[in-house]
């Protein structure tokens, strides 16, 4: 069983990562917005203004605190599945990145992109240690006795 201490240990993120990765998603959502980007492609940039505020959105479950969630275990998966989330929303922004061909900004976008890409890379280790309470949690239950029969 996971106990409340070990999820919250597990759970707590380092400030240091959570302002960098703010501030990483605040510089490529300014470049979305209001930087000189360019495409062919008719929509591509709204689009891809949706995907990168999705993104932000995604970013701010990461972050957010869990304690109004009663289980441990519930806490883990929420977290792990914000984590698996933000990880998707992140590829998202690179595929409508991928569809830009011009601008003044570009190369200032990308590169705010791969900064931002950096920090949730190494969100990883705390994802990998949440699946493993989980794991664990999982063996647990799976050599408890069936219900209603006698421990040996």
């Amino acid at each position: 069983m996971i106990d409340a201490a070990q999820a919250d240990a597990a759970l707590a993120l380092d400030p240091a990562w959570s302002a960098a990765l703010r501030a990483r998603w605040t510089a490529l959502a300014e470049l979305a917005v209001f930087g000189e980007l360019r495409t062919q492609r008719l929509g591509a940039l709204p689009r891809l203004r949706r995907k990168v505020l999705d993104l932000g959105e995604r970013s701010r479950a990461v972050l957010a605190g869990r304690a109004w969630i009663p289980q441990p275990r519930e806490r883990l998966k929420n977290a792990l599945a914000s984590a698996l989330a933000l990880r998707e929303a992140l590829a998202q922004v690179e595929a409508g990145i991928a569809e830009l061909d011009g601008g003044a900004d570009l190369d200032r976008l990308r590169a705010a992109f791969a900064a931002l890409a950096q920090a949730v890379a190494a969100l990883e280790p705390r994802m990998n240690a949440w699946a493993a309470l989980l794991a664990r949690r999982s063996q647990e239950d799976d050599n408890l006795p069936p219900s209603g029969a006698a421990a040996p």
